[in-house]
């Protein structure tokens, strides 16, 4: 079998704070030895939520097995997943912003076998909704507990409580027309009904300057995206938060905006 030499695109910032949390671990739990020492569990698991790395060819250039990279790979995401802010802790920074943006975004999963709660009729594929609050300049500040695909994006906002706590911490808050009919201090752009067949010329404009603020939340959703584990999960959809958390924090170890 061949072998090469790869990178993974993140600063030793990452590296060292899971392997903390993966000593630590060790340390709570009084293990003994292992087959990899936490730094390298961390890059093992880094790999994996970076480039996208199988089980299979990470267990070969580890030179561990399988199911061994498997089960330290989890432990690694577990750990990472409960430091993750909840959206009450989020808000602390939140309240701060000017104003937030707001936005759905799937992720993609393989088949499962009770499929129909996990297919996206927008996006025509099965996946999991994950809801995605930024700050004005586009940067990732929270991302939500995931649920099935078929979730609309108003409906999971309201399943975590995002409008209300928006809503609460009075901070005006701009998403797409998926969020019609949040109320609140949800600000969405006119949509055309059948009570309103036309827009009038202020709405287009009004839905133009909407645009061009909301686009920047776009941005949040691409950073989410270029973690390459995201492009298509291949375990259980139930794993599908504690990645996105495990994501989240490694996130703001890398960019430690607030």
């Amino acid at each position: 079998m061949l072998s090469y030499p790869a990178t993974i695109p993140l600063s030793t910032r990452s590296l060292n704070h899971l392997a903390s949390l993966i000593r630590t671990h060790r340390q709570q739990r009084r293990s003994r030895w292992r087959r990899l020492e936490p730094g390298r569990q961390a890059l093992l698991a880094l790999a994996h939520l970076r480039n996208g790395d199988t089980f299979t060819r990470l267990a070969a250039g580890f030179e561990i097995g399988v199911a061994t990279a498997w089960r330290y790979v989890h432990e690694a995401i577990t750990l990472l997943a409960a430091t993750a802010d909840d959206l009450q802790t989020a808000m602390s920074r939140i309240r701060r912003l000017a104003y937030a943006l707001c936005d759905g975004t799937l992720i993609p999963i393989d088949r499962v076998h009770d499929q129909k709660p996990y297919y996206s009729g927008k996006h025509r594929r099965h996946g999991m909704n994950v809801q995605v609050i930024a700050d004005p300049a586009g940067r990732l500040v929270w991302a939500s507990p995931a649920l099935p695909g078929s979730a609309h994006d108003l409906t999971a906002a309201r399943t975590h409580g995002i409008i209300d706590a928006l809503t609460s911490a009075n901070v005006m808050t701009f998403a797409d027309k998926a969020y019609q009919g949040a109320g609140g201090i949800i600000r969405t752009p006119f949509k055309r009904h059948r009570y309103r067949p036309r827009l009038s010329r202020r709405q287009k404009a009004v839905n133009r300057s909407h645009a061009r603020v909301r686009a920047r939340g776009e941005r949040a959703v691409s950073t989410l995206k270029t973690w390459n584990i995201l492009t298509k999960l291949r375990c259980s959809p139930s794993r599908t938060t504690a990645i996105v958390q495990a994501i989240l924090v490694l996130h703001h170890v890398e960019n430690p905006i607030y």
